[in-house]
């Protein structure tokens, strides 16, 4: 009996979901046009580098290399790559003519797909409320920065194993959650963020927990940095030194300051030299911490000392590139903007602003202006 049930809950969940899925893809299509537009018209005969690179550009020329060529062949700083997502990639290459590019867009795409899924599932589980949890997946496939999760980068199958973790953490499927620790572990530097919420859950049901229970949920909490640390042995036996993937990310992301203190810098910055830089991404941080705070009002404490970690991680950065895909990153925030859109005149309004943002930012990294 359960086996059919949860067949046709796949299928109803794939329905509800290929919708906005698609009209993701086809709004990234509409930012692709506007780029070569604008590209063809300000410098004619010399389109943007990136613009060629297609799906693949920006970090996915990173996975792309890292898949087709391995670390060694790269300069050091493709390190800050993690291995599970090129892997992936270089084994699929095989259904894709060793197309190791195509490989990695086809993984992110229909690992993003599982992610609406499992978003959907997830606010089931939490609300009850099959509304908000159809509102929630527009609200996370029409994210801005959501065009990431049609490209060569890992976003997508690192959030799909987010996503699961806090399903099984908050069902008390520990061994579950020691899967996907390992998988986001091993996707992204992040996946470390994950053992907080964790932690939370576990410390939360402690009490009523049995020995095994501890045990697994203990094995639970410390699986995303056994993830990361399996990676760090690699490279310190291949490269000399376990912490490159992090040390050669300082130069990329600047100084590190007070997330609060940078929020302040960057109102100065909307209005001048740096308008066009990075005072574009401080109305995005001011609106994440918002959503942040709500965020601890209106989910369990872990959703939000999540999304505190992944978001403290990019604001406490001096540069600000790609913040929005860390505002992504930090999905519990999504969750609680879906939360806000309870009126349908309010939810239509949003919905715009969302697909305009995503047309946008999707063809400014085209051009080369923005960094996803």
């Amino acid at each position: 009996m359960t086996s059919p049930r949860w067949g046709r809950d796949l299928v109803d969940d794939a329905r509800a979901v290929v919708v906005p899925w698609l009209t993701a893809r086809g709004l990234m299509l509409m930012g692709f046009i506007v780029a070569v537009a604008v590209s063809d018209r300000l410098t004619p005969g010399s389109r943007p580098v990136t613009l060629g690179e297609g799906l693949s550009a920006w970090d996915g020329t990173w996975y792309r290399d890292i898949a087709s060529q391995g670390y060694a062949s790269l300069p050091d700083e493709g390190l800050r790559f993690f291995p599970l997502f090129p892997l992936l990639g270089k084994v699929l290459s095989v259904v894709s003519f060793g197309r190791t590019d195509l490989a990695l867009i086809l993984l992110a795409n229909v690992a993003s797909f599982a992610l609406a899924i499992g978003i959907r599932r997830l606010v089931r589980f939490e609300r009850g409320s099959v509304v908000l949890a159809d509102r929630a997946v527009w609200v996370t496939c029409l994210f801005p920065a959501a065009f990431v999760l049609s490209w060569a980068y890992a976003e997508a199958l690192w959030l799909l194993f987010v996503v699961i973790a806090f399903w099984a953490m908050r069902s008390r499927r520990w061994w579950w959650v020691v899967g996907a620790g390992l998988v986001a572990g091993l996707t992204r530097p992040l996946g470390i963020a994950l053992a907080v919420p964790v932690a939370i859950e576990l410390v939360r049901v402690w009490k009523s927990a049995s020995t095994t229970e501890r045990v697994t949920g203990a094995l639970a909490a410390a699986s995303p940095a056994i993830g990361t640390g399996i990676y760090m042995l690699w490279v310190s036996r291949n490269f000399g030194d376990a912490f490159l993937p992090f040390t050669v990310q300082s130069p990329l992301r600047g100084d590190s300051v007070d997330p609060v203190s940078r929020i302040f810098d960057g109102l100065s910055q909307m209005f001048g030299a740096e308008r066009f830089g990075d005072g574009l991404h401080i109305p995005f941080a001011i609106g994440f911490v918002i959503l942040l705070a709500l965020t601890f009002r209106w989910w369990p404490v872990s959703y939000g000392a999540f999304a505190s970690v992944v978001l403290v991680a990019a604001l406490a950065a001096e540069n600000l590139n790609s913040l929005e895909r860390y505002g992504l990153n930090a999905f519990p925030i999504a969750l609680t903007f879906a939360v806000l859109l309870k009126r349908e005149q309010y939810e239509r309004v949003a919905l715009l602003g969302l697909a305009g943002g995503m047309v946008a930012l999707s063809a400014l990294a085209w051009t080369g202006a923005y960094v996803p």
